[in-house]
């Protein structure tokens, strides 16, 4: 029987308080509670850290150097710990060459079936590969793009050679590669390029491998003239170079990425274009959405040997389409998706997966999904649970919450005062439960009694960008207002992507991340430690720079770290307190120094809301009850932000921006790791925002905020090219009683089961 569970004994990780606790195998478990509470402290510096670290012990010492270094949590021990894949928020990135269909393995499936059924017969499978010489488009090199220079952007027309006309490093006057077009014979170098004639200006820009009729005297005798653009081109812009590296800002002022003219983007050679099935070409089905793709696939009829082929590309498409992605097509680059969308597509590669048996470890699948969508996720978590897998979810989503076989739920709250579990069991146990994930799970929703009315419009007409369908649309100034719709419907197009072109003083506040390391804190990022140094150099009338943890006051033996990191080779890096200045990172001389009463490294201790009294009254506190209105106060000054959640890191950007008046803020799914009761605390700041005059417009799916907005744009009807209009604008109750709307048919569901729980508790 005790094998059926995973036992975590005493671990101490992060703000973990000596926590045990027995997860059941086989089952889907989701661990709760606010930012900042524990969970990924137990479930990923511990359970998956400990899971990949002993896995790793397994590979050869040459092997293990090369493989991510996860160090020894701090605990008592574990039981029955299984092997673990983690399925995190990363974003998959790669290059141009990655696309969804290769990363899925897809687009293989589909290489394989036009090898077999395609018309001409071209060749087998890996000529239909844009990665290989045998099929990639000669001209694009397989990217299925072109970069072109563009000409106006290169020359000044109104100079001479001379004068600088080449506007681009090592051209310019003295520049080292000018000195070939001066001393080729070729031109006048004091004539204005206006006046070149068409021979003057081809061979200036385009002419190579020519020997030259009358060169000056110190052209070289070897040499053969290459033109301006051809050289620019094998130099800079065709594979990779420190020159290029070196002057990438001025490469991409003057070159311009379009479509390959050859493949039409397909990426292939004509020769493999030509061979088609029902008339389509791999390349058109490679652009198709997937969930076209997977209606197109389903009228072929293909003889018996290549029916598994067929049959296993469907069920791969199926999947996509159950994750909610069936509008990406198999030619998108990887780096263009979300973190959302890169979960999702690793999901997809599990299910494909005959290893049973394993623990799947899930950040947040919920991220950047639609309620329709999350659905789908379920449903997802469940296949790979009845599969014979242990799923442990980390998640905030009621929906998600609601499916779990178990549950853990981290708190009481946050930081130091979280670390303990308050409650195991099930969801009807919860509900139950005296915690604030139980309280927020039950707590009544009412729509807004009186929406504000808005001051003015900001007018978008006509807009086209990417699946945008011609959408007219006002989006009303001095209010709160969501724009809503599944994912892929043209939101972020249309609020991201248009809007900010219109009004180009709005303040966005987006999900990219804060740059993170190790030296890299809260007084840092805000600002405050500037005004803090001065302090001390002021009182004790010293230099600011030695209190400085990156400057003069850094502790030698650690370099201000207060960590030393030893790296053991083919081991895992060891991470010790400094025994020199016992983690305070500064010398013993810069800790004599005190204001009012406290050293620079216990003021750096300090949490954010012990520092507001600290420094009342003055400017320094002003930005740390910022910090505090919306949530951090238990993060102390010193704190990396290498250690803050994604939820706290996008708190500290909103705090950056609250003392502003009378703007335009955008906001990209602010809820994004935040727990019920975080929901709670950031809609009060959000309220006051739009109390003070400022325009609010939030991209969002959680419909306790939505409910609570003053006006909602919903888009749709579907993701891609089945979206890109406007479906819906009023108030959120109007929005309920909208059947047209997915979003209208959650949010009246979402309602309706927030008055039966009430009523039933």
């Amino acid at each position: 029987m005790q094998n059926k569970f995973l036992h975590v004994y005493g671990t101490r990780e992060r703000n973990l308080k000596n926590v045990s606790v027995s997860i059941p195998k086989n089952q889907i478990t989701v661990f709760t509670g606010v930012s900042g509470s524990g969970k990924s402290s137990l479930v990923f510096d511990t359970i998956a850290a400990e899971s990949q670290r002993q896995l790793n012990e397994n590979h050869s010492s040459f092997i293990q150097h090369r493989l991510p270094q996860y160090g020894q949590p701090d605990m008592d021990g574990m039981e029955n710990l299984p092997v673990s894949f983690i399925i995190s928020q990363k974003r998959l990135g790669g290059n141009t060459r990655s696309t969804v269909g290769t990363i899925t393995d897809i687009y293989s499936l589909l290489r394989l079936l036009y090898s077999r059924m395609g018309k001409p017969f071209v060749g087998y499978a890996e000529v239909f590969s844009f990665n290989s010489p045998k099929g990639m488009c000669k001209t694009c090199h397989g990217t299925g793009k072109v970069d072109t220079i563009d000409i106006d952007r290169l020359l000044d027309r109104d100079k001479s050679l001379l004068e600088g006309a080449i506007l681009f490093p090592t051209f310019e006057p003295g520049g080292w590669r000018l000195r070939r077009y001066l001393y080729s014979g070729l031109f006048d170098n004091d004539k204005k390029l206006r006046d070149f004639n068409e021979e003057e200006m081809n061979w200036l820009l385009y002419r190579t491998d020519k020997k030259l009729p009358n060169p000056d005297p110190q052209w070289p005798k070897t040499a053969q003239y290459e033109g301006v653009i051809p050289r620019i081109e094998r130099t800079f812009l065709h594979g990779e170079s420190e020159e290029r590296s070196r002057h990438k800002k001025k490469i991409d002022s003057i070159v311009a990425r379009g479509i390959c003219a050859d493949c039409g983007s397909y990426r292939l050679s004509s020769q493999i274009l030509s061979c088609k099935i029902a008339g389509k070409n791999i390349g058109e089905c490679a652009s198709m959405q997937s969930d076209d793709l997977l209606t197109f696939l389903h009228t072929l009829e293909c003889p018996p040997p290549v029916k598994p082929v067929l049959i296993a590309l469907q069920r791969q498409l199926k999947h996509m389409v159950s994750i909610g992605l069936g509008y990406l097509s198999l030619n998108r680059e990887t780096s263009t998706l979300s973190g959302g969308e890169s979960q999702r597509i690793k999901i997809l590669r599990q299910l494909g997966s005959s290893l049973t048996d394993v623990a799947y470890i899930l950040d947040e699948p919920s991220i950047g999904l639609h309620p329709h969508d999350v659905n789908k996720v379920n449903a997802l978590l469940r296949q790979l649970r009845d599969k014979g897998n242990t799923l442990l979810v980390v998640e905030h989503d009621p929906d998600i919450i609601r499916i779990a076989d178990h549950i853990v739920d981290m708190g009481p709250r946050a930081g130091s005062n979280g670390g303990n579990v308050v409650f195991e069991g099930t969801y009807d146990g919860l509900a139950q439960a005296d915690t604030l994930t139980a309280k927020h799970l039950g707590h009544t929703v009412y729509f807004k009694k009186a929406p504000r009315r808005p001051a003015g419009y900001i007018a978008i007409k006509n807009a086209t960008l990417h699946n945008l369908k011609n959408v007219n649309v006002n989006i009303p100034k001095k209010i709160l207002t969501i724009v809503t719709g599944v994912a892929g419907s043209g939101k972020s197009s249309l609020i991201n992507g248009v809007l900010p072109k219109l009004c180009t003083d709005c303040i966005m506040i987006d999900q990219k991340p804060l740059h993170a390391s190790k030296r890299s804190t809260i007084a840092t990022i805000t600002g405050i430690f500037d005004d803090i140094r001065k302090k001390f150099a002021q009182a004790n009338r010293v230099a600011p720079s030695l209190f400085s943890f990156n400057s003069k006051g850094a502790c030698p033996a650690c370099k201000g770290l207060g960590k030393i990191y030893t790296d053991l080779a083919f081991m895992d890096t060891v991470v010790t307190t400094c025994e020199v200045c016992r983690g305070n990172r500064y010398t013993h001389e810069v800790l004599q120094y005190t204001l009012k009463g406290k050293n620079i490294a216990e003021i750096l201790s300090l949490t954010i809301n012990n520092a507001c009294r600290f420094f009342a009254g003055e400017k320094t506190a002003n930005t740390l009850s910022r910090l505090s209105t919306v949530g951090l106060g238990y993060i102390t000054l010193g704190q990396t932000l290498d250690t803050l959640s994604g939820g706290e890191l996008q708190r500290v950007k909103l705090a950056a921006e609250l003392g502003k008046k009378g703007q335009i803020y955008i906001l990209d799914e602010p809820t994004t790791g935040l727990h019920m009761a975080d929901v709670a605390q950031l809609m009060e700041v959000l309220d006051k925002l739009v109390s003070r005059g400022n325009t609010l417009i939030v991209i969002e799916h959680n419909l306790e905020v939505l409910a609570q907005a003053d006006w909602v744009i919903d888009l749709g009807p579907g993701a891609g090219q089945k979206g890109g209009t406007i479906l819906f604008e009023g108030t959120p109750q109007e929005l309920s009683n909208t059947s047209d709307s997915i979003t209208g048919r959650y949010l009246k569901k979402y309602m309706q089961h927030r008055e039966q729980h009430n009523g039933k508790h």
